[in-house]
């Protein structure tokens, strides 16, 4: 272990992403299913904008999730937002959105890890009545918006951050995406209009990690090259090993020139669970069909825990060497 890197940010990075992974297989061996590979690609791009790159102030919420309190309607009309708990609204702080919902779980231990969330919120997942949404909404934890289908988040985030423009806010609005939602049209428009109304005060981080419901991205629909097109839609592009978080980090450390910011976070869905491997190329959600698969990710929680001191070091964010990182 490095000692003078273990009292660093980049330490508790470290820390948070590894926790990430632990409660989610936590959670999956518990509850026969989760979705696993989207912690394990997006561990360390979530740890790093939380701990890292988001300026956010105290959360605002009770630190066990509220229960569900209805819809927006002009009978509720100050619904439940799962914003509080990423703080307040306020001109100098940045706000958060997770377009992919089903990254909600990943989320929520990355609150937890950062205390803005009681670990006993977990107990709350996908039950009647609760806010702890498998797929998440606009009254999880963490969550400003209902992304709706794959693909409309960052169109209502481009549209907070005119607004905060129009404001004179100085904060910023990053937004966490998947790479299978540059397979969606809507995305390429919200992309147009980031960059018509020179939005550079917009970080869009995404986790490429190839992997789709169906399968590999370039065997369903290829968005590659990715750099090249964001590219020529106008937006400043930085390509980043997504477990790298010294990488993740510089990225959003730039002089504002008018493009909004995507930061391409090449992942690997496997990555410090090499017992996924072999799920290959179905990863999207995992389900035991056995007592047997259940036993073998419970063994390698145990290796996990038991190897904990091991993965705080740079150890963590070496990314598999057939994942194109430039």
């Amino acid at each position: 272990m490095n000692i003078e890197r273990d009292t660093t940010w980049q330490a508790r990075t470290d820390r948070v992403a590894w926790g990430i992974r632990k409660r989610v297989l936590e959670h999956t061996i518990k509850s026969n299913g989760g979705y696993l590979s989207q912690a394990c690609s997006s561990a360390e791009i979530l740890a790093t904008l939380y701990v890292e790159i988001m300026k956010l102030g105290p959360s605002q919420s009770a630190a066990i999730p509220p229960p569900f309190r209805g819809v927006p309607s002009k009978d509720n009309p100050h619904p439940l937002t799962g914003a509080a708990f990423n703080g307040p609204h306020a001109p100098e702080l940045d706000r958060f959105f997770l377009s992919p919902a089903h990254y909600a779980l990943a989320v929520y231990a990355a609150l937890i890890e950062v205390e803005r969330m009681a670990p006993e919120g977990l107990a709350m997942f996908n039950q009647d009545g609760s806010t702890v949404e498998m797929i998440g909404a606009e009254h999880s934890p963490g969550m400003e918006v209902t992304s709706g289908s794959l693909g409309q988040t960052l169109s209502q985030a481009a549209g907070v951050a005119l607004a905060r423009r129009l404001n004179g806010d100085s904060g910023r609005v990053w937004v966490f995406m998947s790479d299978g939602e540059f397979q969606s049209g809507q995305t390429w428009e919200a992309m147009q209009a980031l960059a018509f109304y020179r939005l550079d005060h917009v970080g869009i981080y995404v986790d490429v990690n190839g992997q789709q419901c169906d399968g590999k991205m370039d065997e369903v629909m290829k968005i590659e090259p990715l750099f090249d097109r964001l590219a020529a839609f106008g937006a400043r592009v930085s390509r980043v090993n997504g477990h790298d978080v010294d990488a993740l980090r510089a990225a959003s450390d730039y002089l504002p020139d008018g493009r909004p910011l995507v930061v391409l976070a090449y992942t690997n869905p496997c990555q410090g669970l090499d017992l996924l491997e072999a799920r290959r190329p179905k990863l999207h959600y995992v389900r035991f069909q056995n007592e047997a698969e259940r036993k073998e990710f419970a063994a390698a929680l145990s290796e996990m825990l038991g190897h904990k001191a091991k993965t705080f070091g740079r150890g963590l964010t070496r990314i598999n060497a057939d994942k194109r990182i430039e």
